[in-house]
C-alpha cells in the first residue's frame, strides 16, 4: 500500500494496531485490536471517534458559487441559509449517480462540498465545466482532516461544542493550525458531529478526544452502522447504474428546481415508476447476506443484494436490496438470498433496522 495516500492521523493509527485497508486511494483503519464489533457498540451505546480524512473537500468560491452548486446537484440550496449542511447527490444527464455529497453554505459566494474519496475529482470536474468567470474549485483534500464524533455519549467528549441544529455548522474552536469546523452530522444513525481540522491540527485534536473517553473506531464499524441504518454508500446502493429514484433518494431531489443535471431523466423516471427499488432485508434464518448476492421469490430471482452484514444490534444479518419492481415483491413479504447455494430467508422491510438518535 505503498503508493496511497495517508491520513495526517496515519502515526496514531499505527501505533494503536489498527488494521488498515485501501479506500480512495487512502490507506485508512478498517478496525482496531477489539474489533469491528466492539466499536460498533461503543458508538451505540458511547461514544467513538473515526478518522474520515479521506472524504474529499472541495472549496467553490467567487460571485455565483452558490448558484453554481444548486444548478449542478439535486437539492435545492435556496432551502438552507448560510451555516447549514445537505445532503445532495451529483447525477450524470441520464440520471445516474455520480456521488453522493455533503455540502457547507457558508454564504452565496462559498460553499464547500464534501464527496467521497474516489470520486472527488470527478465531482470536481463537473462544477469546474459548469463554472461561470470568477468561481474558482479549489481541491483541499489534503488540506482538512475529516473527523466524526458519533454517539450517545458526544456531549461528555464535546462538552463546548455549540448548540446546533441537525445539519448546521458554525466555526467555533481554535488549533495552532486554524479553525475547526463542527458540523451536526453522522453516518452512524447516533447524535454526534463531524469536525473539519486542519491538517496540521489534527493529531491534537484526536488526541483530545481520545483522552476524554472517544473510542477509535475504523471503517468497519462505520459500515455495520450506517447499514444498519439504510444509509446508501456509493458504488453499491447508488451508482451511475442505481438512480436516486430507484435507491430511494428521491427525498435529496428539488423535484420543484428549474435545472440540475439529470434533472429530465429523473423526472420521467419518477413519472413512469421505478423498474427496481431498495428494500431492506432482515435475515430471518441463520447466515449473513453479503453485496451481490441474487434474491430470489419462490425460487425465480427477483433481485440482487447490494449491501450486506451481521448486525451487531440486531444479531442477525441485514442487507439493502434493489428488488424488481415486477416481481410484487412488497413490505413484509418473505424472500430468499442466495448464500453460495443455500437460501437464507429474510424478511423484506424498509429501513433504518434501528432506531435512529440523530436529532
Amino acid at each position: 500500500m505503498d503508493d496511497l495516500l495517508t491520513s495526517p492521523l496515519h502515526d496514531r493509527h499505527l501505533a494503536l494496531g489498527a488494521t488498515l485497508g485501501a479506500f480512495g486511494g487512502w490507506s485508512m483503519p478498517l478496525s482496531y485490536p477489539d474489533g469491528t464489533v466492539a466499536e460498533h457498540t461503543a458508538v451505540r451505546e458511547g461514544v467513538g471517534v473515526f478518522d474520515v480524512s479521506h472524504l474529499g473537500k472541495l472549496a467553490i468560491t467567487g460571485p455565483g458559487a452558490a448558484d453554481l452548486v444548486n444548478r449542478v446537484f439535486t437539492a435545492d440550496l435556496r432551502r438552507i441559509g448560510p451555516g447549514q449542511a445537505q445532503y445532495t447527490l451529483c447525477c450524470t444527464e441520464e440520471g445516474g449517480v455520480v456521488d453522493d455529497v455533503i455540502v457547507y453554505l457558508v454564504g452565496p459566494e462559498e460553499v464547500l462540498a464534501v464527496p467521497n474519496a474516489a470520486n472527488a475529482a470527478a465531482v470536481a470536474e463537473i462544477l469546474r465545466a459548469g463554472a461561470p468567470t470568477g468561481v474558482t474549485v479549489t481541491d483541499r483534500h489534503r488540506d482538512l482532516a475529516v473527523l466524526a464524533v458519533q454517539g450517545p455519549g458526544v456531549d461528555a467528549v464535546l462538552p463546548d461544542a455549540p448548540a446546533l441544529d441537525y445539519m448546521a455548522f458554525a466555526d467555533v474552536a481554535t488549533t495552532d493550525a486554524g479553525a475547526v469546523r463542527v458540523c451536526r452530522t453522522g453516518y452512524t444513525g447516533e447524535r454526534g458531529y463531524e469536525l473539519l481540522v486542519p491538517a496540521d491540527g489534527a493529531g491534537a485534536v484526536w488526541d483530545s478526544l481520545v483522552a476524554a473517553g472517544a473510542r477509535p473506531c475504523g471503517l468497519g464499524a462505520r459500515d455495520t452502522l450506517r447499514t444498519e441504518m439504510g444509509y446508501p454508500l456509493h458504488g453499491q446502493d447508488l451508482s451511475v447504474d442505481i438512480s436516486p429514484v430507484q435507491a430511494g433518494s428521491g427525498w435529496a431531489v428539488g423535484w420543484d428546481k428549474e435545472a440540475f443535471r439529470g434533472r429530465d431523466a429523473l423526472v420521467a423516471e419518477k413519472a413512469a415508476g421505478p423498474v427496481r427499488r431498495l428494500r431492506g432485508l432482515r435475515a430471518t434464518g441463520r447466515g449473513v447476506p453479503r453485496a451481490g448476492m441474487d434474491v430470489l421469490r419462490d425460487g425465480e430471482r427477483v433481485g440482487v443484494t447490494t449491501s450486506g452484514t451481521f448486525s451487531p444490534t440486531l444479531k442477525c444479518g441485514i442487507a439493502l436490496a434493489l428488488i424488481d419492481t415486477a416481481s410484487g415483491v412488497g413490505l413484509d413479504d418473505s424472500v430468499a438470498v442466495d448464500v453460495r447455494g443455500r437460501a437464507l430467508e429474510c424478511a423484506v422491510v424498509k429501513p433504518p433496522f434501528v432506531a435512529s438518535h440523530v436529532r
